[in-house]
């Protein structure tokens, strides 16, 4: 058997949208771990917007992917050989923009997670809902938005994989809630499928700041905003006095080479006293377990609902990418490179194919 590692990695620095001029395909020899360092065979690929800033130069709270590298990635994979002592052979584990979009990834073990399958759920939860994607809108919605009863809470990207959960997680919370989308088939989804109260076609509205004040007449308390933008100029025109702003993503601008103007009602965090605070999961993590937990027995018994949209096959994962951008996914975005049903490469096989022995 003849084992190669297929990688996608970075060219050059996308303007826009990355295409094939800016992500490569490669194959090379594997290589086996060193001391603390796993080999991981990835199952799944999380495909998410911050990536996107990750190809570019620009300022970030990680550093830019290094041109001729693998396209940085969160990861679901299982252990095909370590050389460290919290994880075995066989073991599946996350890794939180520790991997890439390859076949298999050799990572230090404490960029890793090991997991404990529930049966109730799919494997592919593990990196979507009670992952990174599930975690921020459960922190970013309760810790931050500190939902109360009878509250209106804003969200844009609502159809997204974030988005989809903060307004639930809200509505759970006994908040009226209000989603932007953009077509009638997300509206007519977040609504009936969500639970949302109300939705709004940010494209066919007309004027946003109008088309939120008549969707939220009492005023919005919490605005969950995953765009910025031209969608934040007009939540802030809506907010309560008093309100949270959660600054979750700006999915509007990543594509963007040229400087971005700031808010132009932005004053409105003066004049009405709003809170906006900005965040990152990770710096939850000691609490992962809690929301871990919490959001498990809301999709149990059918509070929570949560959609992944999966494309099979690492070779068709930028096309996948790209449509974190043009809106023509619903709920999480992942890429399956391998079925964990299948068999994993044996010790034997990834020897006789490695560029290197490990190191123990």
């Amino acid at each position: 058997m003849t084992l190669l590692n297929r990688q996608l990695c970075l060219e050059s620095r996308p303007e826009g949208v990355p295409s094939e001029n800016n992500v490569r395909l490669r194959s090379s020899p594997l290589r086996r771990p060193g001391q603390g360092q796993v080999l991981l065979q990835n199952l799944y690929l999380s495909m998410d917007p911050a990536i996107r800033g990750w190809m570019s130069e620009k300022p970030s709270y990680m550093p830019p992917i290094v041109l001729g590298e693998p396209v940085r990635s969160s990861t679901l994979g299982r252990v095909v050989e370590s050389c460290h002592p919290d994880f075995q052979i066989g073991d599946i584990v996350v890794g939180l923009a520790a991997n890439g979009w390859e076949d298999f990834s050799l990572t230090d073990g404490e960029q890793l997670d090991r997991i404990e399958p529930d049966p109730r759920f799919p494997l592919s939860h593990y990196l979507s809902v009670f992952s990174a994607v599930g975690l921020t809108p459960y922190f970013g919605v309760l810790d931050i938005g500190k939902p109360k009863a009878g509250e209106t809470m804003l969200v844009s990207a609502a159809a997204g994989a974030v988005g989809s959960l903060a307004g639930q997680i809200a509505r759970i919370k006994g908040c009226r809630t209000v989603g932007l989308v953009g077509s009638d088939e997300k509206c007519r989804w977040i609504v009936e499928e969500l639970g949302y109260d109300c939705a709004i076609n940010y494209k066919n509205c007309g004027d946003l700041t109008t088309a939120i004040a008549e969707a939220c007449p009492d005023g919005v308390d919490s605005y969950f905003d995953n765009v910025g933008g031209e969608i934040l100029d007009a939540a802030l025109l809506n907010m309560n006095t008093f309100g949270r702003v959660v600054f979750c993503g700006a999915i509007a601008q990543y594509n963007t080479e040229q400087p971005v103007p700031g808010p132009f009602n932005y004053w409105q965090v003066l004049a009405r006293s709003l809170t906006v605070r900005g965040f990152i999961s990770p710096e939850f993590k000691d609490r992962f377990g809690e929301g871990i937990e919490e959001m498990s027995g809301w999709i149990a018994d059918g509070r929570l609902v949560f959609v992944e949209d999966i494309v099979e096959g690492l070779e068709n994962t930028l096309d996948a990418f790209s449509r974190l951008f043009t809106g023509a996914n619903k709920g999480k975005l992942m890429v399956m490179v391998r079925d964990a049903s299948e068999p994993a490469p044996t010790i034997d096989e990834i020897r006789a194919a490695a560029q290197e022995p490990a190191h123990v």
